[in-house]
């Protein structure tokens, strides 16, 4: 959240503290009463100053138990105040304790049901935690059980509210209950998809925008997620709402073919081209995570990099490039920028570098410090300078391309500038061709209507990088060609002359290049 929020101190980020104004929390608490729910305990694990137990307290009267916990003790006396005031000790329950460290199961075995946990859990990353060196933080665990290249490039990352809410889930196992809880639209998602893998007890679910700008001054997307945990039927579906005032849901959100999709009718209507995922060409674009030095710009005979210094180098690893900004405002401008690629492959050895190109090798050397300044663990234990998302693939003439990060579900068709192939910055994915006839046959398949349906039915806007390879991967190119009445001409160019004669025609390109 640091490259989102205002700013703040060390103790208020690292506790994600952002207290819910009292009126936030009385619309969201009215919600829950205007869809019947009478709890006989109200908890909010991370209680701040207590506007949601305060509301909680106002709206359900006939509550036995109210409860909070919250770590900071000048946040728990604002709430001793007005909570236990209004209440009465009988009632009330405000404990100072740390979340992780606190014996919730002992806590909650004998309480009256249904129970609603309710508030606003933190909103920080265990990344951002660990930056600060925080003793903050729940026990390690991969709680998305990613592995290799996954977990070492971020995707491990995840937001403490979402660790928390799992927790919510776990208390709940065996109980009558309501789990609503402000948080980013995107943990929401996370939780309900966990829910939904695991077959949890959840019976109805839905989900209000929030405007965390005004309440929080924060530029995230943000709801307030409701959760029912009963013996009713389960649901994998989850209405959205606009806003808390909204009578009616603007769509519903689901859970289809192991992932959340935006839109449930809109992919129902066109889960005909679901892949099966096994055979995919979609590439990522090459990260060097080293712009300043990788990216350049072409000044007559020389280049120049990112600190506005001019070099001499040699042509032998310069690539024209284009990103992502490039790919969706649909002025491609090949030749504005280059890229220094020093590898053909992963873990290929960057030496001969030295003998092939001595300007460029200097240059390298010369700026070693920033490439040890590169945070990501993928690159420990390498060669000098590598790279990632590199292979024969990288170097194709043709490529379909789209842009991750943009809010535009555009696909470009890129060919060769200059006899040399275009390379794509890691924030695009493409998928490499060697004849031209087959890339234009597939950028016109992408950019149809069916395939766009298909596709804006599992985008969540909202998202950092809403478009990604995995979401990408997920349409049948075949089963497309058919929808649209083009099979003849995939089955003709893509079908019969088969993925293997492609890759054998990369390998033929490559070692041209080598040559």
């Amino acid at each position: 959240m640091n490259a989102i929020m205002p700013a703040k101190s060390k103790e208020k980020w690292e506790r994600g503290d952002f207290q819910t104004p009292y009126q936030l929390a009385e619309s969201a608490i009215s919600v829950l009463a205007s869809n019947g729910f009478k709890p006989s305990t109200i908890i909010e694990p991370t209680c701040g100053r207590g506007s949601f137990l305060l509301a909680a307290g106002r709206e359900f009267l006939d509550s036995q138990r109210l409860i909070g916990l919250e770590i900071n003790e000048d946040h728990l006396s604002v709430a001793r105040q007005d909570v236990s005031l209004l209440f009465g000790e009988n009632k009330t329950n405000l404990i100072q304790a740390d979340f992780f460290n606190f014996n919730w199961e002992a806590l909650i075995t004998n309480l009256p049901q249904p129970i609603l946990i309710v508030g606003n859990p933190p909103w920080v990353t265990n990344s951002e935690l660990g930056y600060l060196r925080s003793a903050n933080l729940p026990v390690k665990s991969n709680i998305n059980n990613l592995t290799g290249y996954d977990a070492l490039t971020g995707k491990s990352n995840f937001d403490i509210s979402e660790w928390m809410i799992i927790k919510y889930f776990k208390w709940l196992e065996n109980r009558e209950g309501v789990i609503a809880i402000l948080c980013k639209t995107a943990v929401a998602r996370k939780v309900l998809k966990f829910a939904w893998q695991k077959g949890l007890r959840i019976s109805n679910c839905k989900m209000f925008g929030i405007n965390a700008q005004e309440h929080f001054n924060a530029s995230v997307d943000a709801c307030f997620l409701v959760i029912e945990m009963t013996n009713k039927v389960v649901t994998k579906e989850c209405e959205y709402y606009s806003d808390l005032n909204s009578p009616l849901p603007a769509f519903f959100i689901g859970f289809r073919e192991n992932f959340v999709v935006a839109n449930v009718k809109q992919f129902d209507q066109w889960s005909s081209l679901i892949s099966d995922g096994k055979v995919t060409s979609w590439r990522s674009g090459i990260k060097h995570d080293c712009s300043k030095i990788m990216e350049l710009e072409k000044v007559g005979d020389r280049y120049q990099n990112g600190m506005d210094s001019s070099v001499e180098l040699e042509e032998d690893y310069i690539f024209p490039m284009l990103k992502s900004s490039d790919i969706s405002n649909g002025k491609i401008r090949i030749g504005r920028k280059y890229m220094l690629v020093p590898q053909r492959k992963i873990d290929e050895d960057t030496d001969p570098i030295r003998r092939i190109a001595p300007k460029t090798w200097e240059y390298l050397r010369n700026n070693e410090g920033w490439f040890d300044k590169r945070a990501s663990s993928i690159y420990k234990g390498r060669y000098r300078f590598s790279i990632f998302g590199v292979g024969e693939y990288s170097f194709a003439p043709w490529k379909v391309a789209v842009s991750g990060f943009y809010k535009r579900l555009v696909f470009r068709l890129i060919s060769e500038y200059e006899g040399k192939p275009v390379v794509v910055d890691d924030t695009i994915y493409f998928m490499p061709f060697w004849s031209e006839t087959e890339a234009r046959l597939v950028c016109d398949l992408l950019n149809s209507e069916p395939s766009r349906q298909f596709f804006e039915s599992m985008i969540f806007w909202s998202d950092k990088r809403p478009i990604t390879i995995e979401l990408l991967k997920r349409l049948d190119l075949r089963a497309l060609s058919i929808a649209i009445s083009r099979y003849d001409e995939y089955d003709l160019l893509i079908e019969r002359k088969g993925y293997e004669n492609r890759v054998h025609l990369s390998r033929q390109a490559t070692l041209q290049m080598d040559n």
